[in-house]
C-alpha cells in the first residue's frame, strides 16, 4: 500500500469513491453524483506546494481512499486556513488507512502558510470523530440539523486544529 499524491490517472476512482458516500451515505452533503467534468474542476485546485493537496492510498491499481485540504472559504482573509477530508473505499474501513492518510496530509503541508485546519463532520460518525481528536483537532462547534439528506436532518460537528 502506498500513500501519494493524488494524479490526474485517480481521477476515475477518486470519483467513484466520493460518489459512493453521496449515493448512500449521509457523510457528504452532495445529494447527486459528481460528473467527471465537476470532479476535473475540482482537482485543479491541489498542488503538489502549497495549501491544497491531495493525497491517495493505492494498492497496485486500486484507490482505497484520499485525503485532502480544501480551501475554507473563498475570501482572501480566510486563505490560512483550510478545511480537511478524508473518503475511505467501503472495503478500506477498519484498516488505519484514515490515520495513515492524515498523517501523510499534515507532513506535506507543514511549512505552508496555514494557520488553521478545519474538520466537519456529518454525525453519527464516531470513526471521523475519533480520527479528529487522535490528530488534535478539538470540538469548536456543534450545529443541529444542518443539513438534510435521504428525508432527513443531521447534526454536524466543526473541529479545529492549530498548525504551527
Amino acid at each position: 500500500m502506498e500513500i501519494r499524491p493524488a494524479a490526474t490517472e485517480d481521477l476515475d476512482q477518486l470519483n467513484d469513491l466520493y460518489n459512493h458516500y453521496v449515493l448512500h451515505s449521509h457523510v457528504t452533503f452532495d445529494i447527486r453524483p459528481l460528473t467527471m467534468a465537476e470532479r476535473v474542476e475540482w482537482f485543479r485546485h491541489y498542488g503538489e506546494t502549497g495549501r491544497h493537496r491531495i493525497l491517495v492510498a493505492v494498492t497496485g491499481t486500486q484507490l482505497l481512499g484520499f485525503a485532502s485540504t480544501s480551501p475554507y472559504r473563498p475570501r482572501e482573509a480566510y486563505e490560512t486556513t483550510v478545511e480537511t477530508t478524508v473518503y475511505l473505499a467501503p472495503d478500506a474501513i477498519g484498516m488505519r488507512l484514515g490515520s495513515r492518510l492524515y498523517a501523510g496530509l499534515f507532513r506535506a503541508i507543514d511549512g505552508e502558510d496555514v494557520h488553521r485546519a478545519i474538520g466537519g463532520v456529518a454525525l453519527p460518525n464516531e470513526a471521523s470523530v475519533a480520527l479528529h481528536r487522535r490528530f488534535g483537532f478539538t470540538q469548536a462547534g456543534h450545529f443541529s440539523e444542518q443539513g438534510r439528506k435521504f428525508g432527513r436532518y443531521w447534526d454536524v460537528v466543526y473541529f479545529e486544529k492549530p498548525l504551527p
